[in-house]
């Protein structure tokens, strides 16, 4: 994707050599309000695949904040680097100073790689840094939300496919078990359902079983799309449904919490030939950024997660739509938050007293 042809308002690179900070901040909407968006930190291969996440992840943030009925435009931020030894207060300070310096256009949050004590730190140099732990009177962890969404738009999906917005008697496959996937299969056991998982890191699988001793796993990504399931959960990183997963897959539903998970606009068609309702990962994971939007009234979990609780309509409102134009559900979405941030946006030309 080009800087200058991707509809972006503004792309800002940011160096500090002492700091060894190397980051971009991508701003793609300020229609409804302030752009808000994580800080992913990530060790890239090259500066252009960072431009490109920056470039993708702050224009599916805009459709997010806009279909979840939040103020708020969409941007997103990618720290250059290996959050593992790269990673100093000297560098989270110095970002944060970027941050300031573009006035509240930007607010971050916390994303891959990032963390409520590193948001801490980036606070301590901008007033515009959300996702703060609660010591500091902030949010806390916003993957509990962002399960709990995924788990609303599930049921949704589960109501519009099976009559009952339930996933009791089902199995979900759940490919990544992180902060947002282990969450999610809290929340999935709880409902009655029988899950299998998977992820990249073998210690994240044994403390989820250790938790829920009947919670099955397999090797990887690949076994897990081929393990007969009914809903296929992605909760790792983007680019999850590529032509030949989706071909593969034995769902009924597909709903997770990962970012751009359809690797191509196409997959979206491919899913729909194919009987797979597609619940679009940018309405359905919207909880974390309705918890971090919350912080900024002074937060308070029931009124967030009672936000939330709306994911599940809104689910239902683009499936119907989808099956009444004869489109996928991630056209259905996309029309939808497009409509509101012309109608709803086009608002800040009726000029106000000073």
């Amino acid at each position: 994707m080009d800087v200058l042809s991707s509809g972006h308002e503004q792309v800002v690179f940011c160096s500090d050599a002492e700091s060894g900070l190397r980051a971009i901040i991508a701003i793609h909407s300020t229609a409804l309000g302030p752009a808000l968006g994580g800080t992913r930190f990530y060790p890239y291969a090259t500066e252009e695949a960072a431009v490109a996440d920056a470039l993708r992840l702050s224009t599916a943030m805009s459709y997010k904040n806009s279909l979840a009925g939040l103020d708020l435009g969409g941007g997103k931020a990618v720290i250059i680097g290996d959050p593992r030894t790269d990673k100093t207060e000297a560098l989270l300070r110095a970002y944060g100073r970027f941050v300031e310096a573009l006035g509240g256009r930007y607010l971050t949050a916390c994303d891959v790689g990032t963390y409520n004590a590193d948001l801490d730190i980036v606070a301590r140099e901008t007033r515009f840094a959300h996702g703060r732990s609660e010591a500091y009177g902030g949010c806390g962890d916003s993957s509990v939300l962002t399960a709990y969404g995924v788990f609303q738009g599930m049921r949704a999906a589960a109501q519009h496919c099976w009559g009952a917005p339930s996933l009791s008697r089902r199995t979900v496959a759940v490919a990544g078990v992180g902060k947002v996937g282990s969450h999610l299969t809290a929340l999935l056991v709880e409902d009655g359902a029988d899950v299998v998982v998977t992820d990249v890191d073998p210690a994240a699988v044994e403390r989820l079983q250790a938790r829920f001793p009947a919670v099955r796993s397999v090797a990887d990504t690949a076994a897990l799309v081929r393990t007969p399931h009914d809903v296929y959960a992605p909760c790792a990183l983007g680019g999850a449904l590529d032509e030949e997963t989706v071909a593969a897959l034995p769902s009924r539903i597909v709903c997770g919490g990962a970012n751009n998970q359809l690797a191509t606009p196409a997959a979206a068609g491919q899913l729909r030939d194919r009987g797979i309702l597609y619940a679009p990962d940018y309405l359905v994971n919207a909880g974390g950024v309705i918890q971090v939007e919350d912080e900024r009234h002074g937060f308070s979990f029931p009124r967030a997660q009672s936000k939330a609780s709306g994911i599940f309509d809104v689910a239902l409102r683009v499936f119907r739509a989808a099956d009444e134009q004869g489109v996928s559900p991630a056209t259905a979405a996309d029309s939808l938050a497009e409509e509101r941030m012309r109608s709803v946006g086009r608002l800040a030309t009726i000029r106000l007293p000073r």
